[in-house]
């Protein structure tokens, strides 16, 4: 019998990497200038009401931009990218890109046929294929602050896609009575 502690521990132990792709800094202090425009709007009125709508005004909207920003998850044998998920049997070997590398990648050498989440003021990337031969993808690119640690997490739910496949078959011969 499975305790809630059991779960708990499952569901960490299934969670390979998780990253929210935040909007930067900057866009969180651009998006505090609205305080002070909706105080402006809203002075002829009520100073106090002004400054009280133009500060809930720009909370919300920071609120938003963290709440709604991208999520990067690897769970068990599925990547998910955004609104796009996909079982790591059909991912080939996950390349970390910076630099240049990166920049180049997501923009003149972006195959408009791929998946791509990119987000600027994101540094790393990482370029992962499509081996799946049904899918008209060949590829996904995917911005992120650690390239290397979601390159990892990519390469394990390969790993264990391809043993739970090799598990799977064996399990089909088994009963075959061979």
């Amino acid at each position: 019998m499975r305790t809630s502690t059991d779960s708990v521990t499952h569901t960490r132990l299934m969670q390979n990497y998780k990253e929210r792709l935040t909007p930067s800094l900057w866009a969180f202090a651009g998006a505090t200038v609205l305080a002070p425009m909706g105080a402006l709007v809203l002075a002829p009125f009520d100073g106090v009401i002004g400054l009280i709508a133009g500060t809930a005004l720009a909370l919300v909207v920071i609120l938003a931009m963290a709440l709604w920003s991208t999520k990067i998850t690897v769970t068990g044998t599925e990547l998910r990218a955004g609104r796009a998920h996909i079982d790591a049997k059909w991912l080939g070997e996950p390349e970390q890109l910076t630099g240049d590398a990166a920049r180049a990648a997501r923009g003149v050498e972006l195959d408009f046929r791929s998946w791509h989440v990119v987000r600027s003021g994101i540094d790393g990337a990482v370029k992962v294929p499509i081996t799946d031969p049904d899918d008209p993808t060949p590829y996904w690119i995917i911005s992120t602050r650690t390239p290397d640690r979601l390159a990892a997490a990519i390469e394990r739910a390969r790993r264990d896609a391809s043993a739970e496949a090799s598990r799977a078959h064996q399990a089909g011969w088994a009963g075959c009575g061979y």
